[in-house]
């Protein structure tokens, strides 16, 4: 499969991303944005990040832009520093997907790309004449630092005091920084699982190994909770003292409630709890951050003065408008980050008790989520276009759900059934997966929804 755009950004195997490729894109993406004299590049630690940064930077070359080299840094420290510096930026990371692949995300100096951006990079795509250099970006110092202070400045040196929090390390890019806020605020850390390897860590559909690990870690050490990243570290990990995983979406929502949020902004795939939770008014879109940020400016042209948030099902976590704390005003940051969810759910242990007795207080809606990996996307988008079509083969299906009330087809194929279970399939728009998304009243059940789901498909397509 050609990389193409996913739901956030360009995505592809690596051995298909070459460095032509690499530098056509950029060229393309430099092409539409205002006049800069730099392009700021980051990357995540993935074997092939640094090959195909040299190439990115040579695209920058061809346009006339100075590439530089902000190095291994979170992809919402480099979106900080775009909008600091007003310069584009480019970040090299395939997120979660595993270490084969890899891929593009880009910035203009307002922000995360459109989808229209996105089409316009495509249309502007052009065949590569002539050498490539590959040499070094020239380095500067003191993003990661910058990001660091915003956290750090705004939630004050007490927010965490008195927490034992496990950070699982694995190969994520904002490893190191996370530690770094966690004990500036007050946090006693304990570092686990650190590999030199790249590990495609998932936060939306935790596997049974890490869960498995998770809690093992909590067994042996007196933790309040664990957290982690995934490879560029703009989606949270986050589990209780017991190493249960607390989905993203209740982290959002969680982060939202601790922040004074009155509109929420995520796609129709999260948690409905929140409607029945006291917020303003809840905007559902299409899956993928760049629906997310439309929503959000929508959501401010209506009432430019309101609080609005955003997080996607998978925890990432933006910030539409100024917030106001003890210490300082947090800016707006309209890109998916870990940081911000991740010390709202620690610092709200305070407030409102255990992780773990939090979730039980919330309404009762749990979700669940897995995909199918290794299904070609040409196969799951025939599978779901025909349960769209077929409203005989959604029964079949889903015969053990029983009758259904409530067809979705905002992003794929979402049916809410009479008991109130919910269920939606979408192919992945990254990698070839199936997506399945499940909401129960208990945890259990939604989990059980999701395996017997997807085990159905598999054995169909086995």
């Amino acid at each position: 499969m050609a990389p193409k755009f996913g739901t956030s950004g360009l995505r592809g195997l690596v051995a298909e991303l070459t460095d032509t490729l690499c530098a056509r894109y950029t060229l393309a993406f430099l092409g539409g944005t205002a006049p800069s004299g730099t392009v700021l590049l980051g990357g995540d630690l993935r074997p092939s990040t640094r090959q195909h940064l040299r190439a990115v930077a040579a695209g920058a070359r061809a346009a006339g832009v100075t590439p530089v080299d902000c190095g291994a840094v979170p992809t919402p420290a480099l979106a900080l520093e775009a909008l600091r510096q007003g310069a584009p930026a480019i970040m090299i990371t395939g997120s979660h997907i595993p270490a084969d692949r890899n891929g593009l995300k880009f910035y203009t100096k307002t922000g995360e790309i459109t989808k229209a951006d996105e089409t316009a990079i495509n249309d502007r795509l052009a065949d590569w004449h002539g050498p490539l250099d590959l040499s070094e970006p020239a380095p500067i110092d003191g993003v990661a630092d910058r990001y660091i202070a915003r956290f750090t400045d705004f939630f004050g040196p007490h927010a965490l005091q008195d927490r034992r929090i496990g950070v699982y390390e694995h190969s994520a890019v904002g490893r190191d920084h996370l530690g770094t806020v966690l004990r500036a605020l007050g946090a006693t850390v304990t570092s686990l699982g650190r590999s030199d390897h790249f590990i495609p860590v998932d936060t939306e559909a935790v596997d049974d190994a890490t869960r498995c690990q998770l809690r093992a870690w909590a067994k042996a050490d007196d933790l309040d909770a664990i957290v982690s990243l995934d490879g560029d570290s703009d989606r949270p990990l986050v589990s209780d003292a017991n190493g249960r995983v607390i989905v993203g979406d209740v982290i959002g929502a969680l982060s939202a409630r601790y922040l004074g949020a009155r509109v929420i902004v995520t796609p129709v795939s999260s948690n409905t709890m929140i409607e029945t939770m006291d917020f303003d008014r809840i905007i559902r879109t299409r899956i993928g951050s760049p629906f997310v940020i439309e929503g959000i400016e929508q959501a401010l042209a209506d009432d430019a003065a309101t609080r609005v948030v955003g997080y996607e099902a998978n925890g990432g976590f933006l910030t539409g408008t100024p917030i106001d704390g003890a210490n300082r005003r947090l800016s707006p940051l309209m890109t998916r980050d870990a940081f911000l969810p991740i010390i709202c759910a620690l610092a709200g242990i305070g407030d409102h008790g255990p992780l773990a007795d939090q979730l039980v207080a919330l309404p009762a809606r749990r979700t669940a989520a897995d995909r199918l990996v290794g299904l070609p996307t040409e196969t799951s988008a025939a599978l779901v276009a025909g349960l769209v079509e077929n409203p005989e083969k959604r029964a079949t299906l889903f015969a053990h759900l029983g009758a259904e009330t409530e067809l979705d087809l905002t992003d794929g194929v979402r049916v809410r059934f009479a008991s109130g279970d919910i269920v939606h399939l979408r192919p992945s728009g990254n990698a070839p997966e199936l997506r399945c998304y499940a909401e129960a009243t208990t945890q259990q059940r939604a989990d059980d929804i999701v395996r017997t789901i997807l085990g159905d498909i598999a054995a169909r397509y086995a």
